[in-house]
């Protein structure tokens, strides 16, 4: 099924990505041609008025990227989670002049407060710079769970929960709350449906729980269903992968990803690979070597991967391949 929907991907000139929110501040590093760091694109902007605090993006625990596919003279820009609170969402987009009256839709990877918690008002951004309009906002409804996690000791620490339907649509989204895949803003995007667990030594988050159905206990949730990618087809080089967080293991993302592109070859893979915490680093050696099995030209860490996984990816593919994220950070692919 999803393969065939996939096949309705058109193929695009380019794609290009604005890192909105990241856990990571980096503008020394040298980068590839391809790569534009955070104060070359703040002097662009003519935001970067002096050295100082208040005109550099703020790095935050989580994820936001602004997704742009060019194709001849028409483009479709998609934001692709909001990052864990409206001030980041709001100090960063103005500093980077982000174009969120462009944004035709707002996807949610998965029900987590870290890439939820900007989201409300990220879709006020976009209304309010479009005029008015409503922008859909494409979530499903494994998301709405109350969540928590043991890692902080031994009583559940709640989450704080996925903003609701009722209130992003009080922000201006047209909500499309369901679990298929589908194609996005004149099919220039995959939107993935559930992703398969396959791989033996992706078991998903240790410690997570959700609550039961009675709302009073806990039951434990590891694999959180609700997980979704977004993918792109670049001419002339292939499907461009954008995994947030990875929960569901990112060789099964990529897998996946592999069986509905079929004959497209796998590009890039970008987001948060979550490799960090006691529990899971240890499976840092299987996932690369598994990873070198993909063929991809160029792997973006971001976000939850943890510097243990980032070093070891760098020792295995080298700087042509991985480029790390960073806020206010543009890529081209």
């Amino acid at each position: 099924m999803q393969n065939s929907i996939a096949s309705g991907l058109i193929e695009l000139d380019s794609l290009d990505v604005q890192v909105l929110v990241d856990n990571v501040t980096d503008s020394l590093s040298t980068v590839p041609k391809d790569v534009t760091n955070e104060v070359p694109v703040l002097m662009k902007n003519g935001t970067l008025k002096m050295a100082a605090g208040e005109y550099r993006c703020c790095a935050h625990h989580g994820l936001s990227l602004i997704i742009t596919a060019r194709r001849g003279k028409d483009s479709q820009t998609l934001v692709f989670d909001a990052g864990p609170e409206a001030y980041t969402v709001t100090r960063n987009g103005a500093l980077l002049k982000v174009p969120f009256g462009d944004a035709g839709a707002v996807v949610l990877s998965h029900g987590h407060w870290d890439h939820a918690g900007g989201l409300v008002e990220a879709v006020r951004q976009v209304a309010a710079a479009n005029g008015g309009k409503r922008v859909e906002c494409h979530v499903n409804p494994g998301m709405f769970v109350t969540r928590g996690t043991l890692r902080h000791g031994s009583e559940p620490l709640p989450q704080k929960p996925v903003p609701s339907p009722g209130e992003l649509a009080a922000a201006g989204a047209t909500v499309v709350n369901a679990p298929e895949a589908r194609l996005l803003l004149d099919q220039c995007f995959f939107l993935s449906g559930e992703i398969p667990r396959v791989t033996p030594y992706e078991k998903g988050l240790p410690g997570h729980l959700k609550r039961s159905a009675d709302g009073k206990s806990w039951e434990p949730d590891p694999w959180l269903m609700d997980e979704r990618y977004v993918a792109a087809h670049v001419k002339g080089k292939g499907a461009v992968v954008f995994t947030a967080c990875s929960h569901a293991g990112v060789i099964n993302v990529l897998k996946d990803a592999r069986n509905v592109f079929g004959d497209v070859p796998l590009h890039a893979v970008m987001g948060g690979f979550h490799l960090s915490g006691q529990q899971i680093e240890e499976i840092i050696p299987d996932t690369i070597k598994d990873m070198k099995g993909f063929g991809l030209k160029r792997i973006v860490p971001a976000h939850c991967t943890g510097w243990r996984a980032v070093g070891a990816l760098v020792q295995a593919f080298g700087e042509e391949v991985i480029v790390p994220s960073a806020v206010g950070r543009q890529f081209v692919f």
